[in-house]
């Protein structure tokens, strides 16, 4: 898939600051009360959030635009915080925070049943890495508030992923994904066999895009 440029920085900015306001604004504890158990906020912005109908997808974000990006998912979490302590109750809220996919960087909270709903959601690996805080320019001091715990960031595949023939509008498409998953199958992977099937599945196939970390404040 080829990138494309991506145009109007300073309209993504003002959009940037468009989701950051919609968040800060947002009642998370009372939504966590009444609605859901869970919720979340994802850099919801143009070109890099919703589906691309193209053969092309946007670089990831750089420079300014990243460190707008960034600086929102920080002040999400602390205004989250503060309403959550709120509630006097125990809760989950974190940052997840990708490399180099750093648009699916985002801020994660639970309540109740569902604090260790993301327990296992990232493979943790025996080698550890830091995050170097430096990378981020003016927001490292901000950042190093926090504690990072290192994950892998990957995807993932399962055994019936091709499915049918009669899945494809043509037997053509069923032969080129079939080649493509054969292809992908030829490259580094973990595997994890399912103790019992799910229907046809019976093991899933994970592989590693970048390194995420998990970050919450000391």
């Amino acid at each position: 898939m080829r990138k494309k440029k991506i145009r109007g920085h300073k309209r993504r900015w003002e959009d940037i600051e468009n989701w950051r306001l919609n968040n800060l604004d947002f009642d998370v504890a009372d939504y966590l009360l009444n609605q859901s158990d869970r919720f979340y906020s994802k850099i919801w912005v143009h070109p890099w959030s919703g589906l691309s109908f193209t053969n092309s997808e946007p670089p990831e974000p750089n420079g300014k635009t990243k460190q707008k990006m960034l600086n929102g998912l920080v002040d999400i979490y602390e205004d989250w915080k503060n309403k959550l302590d709120e509630l006097g109750k125990p809760y989950y809220l974190k940052v997840w925070l990708f490399e180099p996919r750093f648009s699916k960087s985002q801020v994660v909270c639970a309540t109740g049943e569902n604090i260790d709903f993301y327990k296992n959601t990232f493979f943790k690996p025996e080698k550890t890495i830091k995050l170097n805080t430096d990378n981020y320019g003016h927001l490292k001091s901000r950042l190093e508030n926090f504690t990072w715990d290192y994950r892998f960031d990957e995807d993932h595949y399962d055994n019936t992923q091709i499915g049918v023939p009669e899945d494809y509008a043509s037997r053509q498409d069923y032969e080129d994904s079939k080649r493509w998953f054969e292809k992908l199958l030829k490259t580094p992977y973990r595997i994890h066999k399912f103790k019992e099937p799910i229907g046809d599945m019976t093991e899933s196939y994970s592989f590693k895009r970048g390194e995420m970390w998990l970050g919450e404040m000391k």
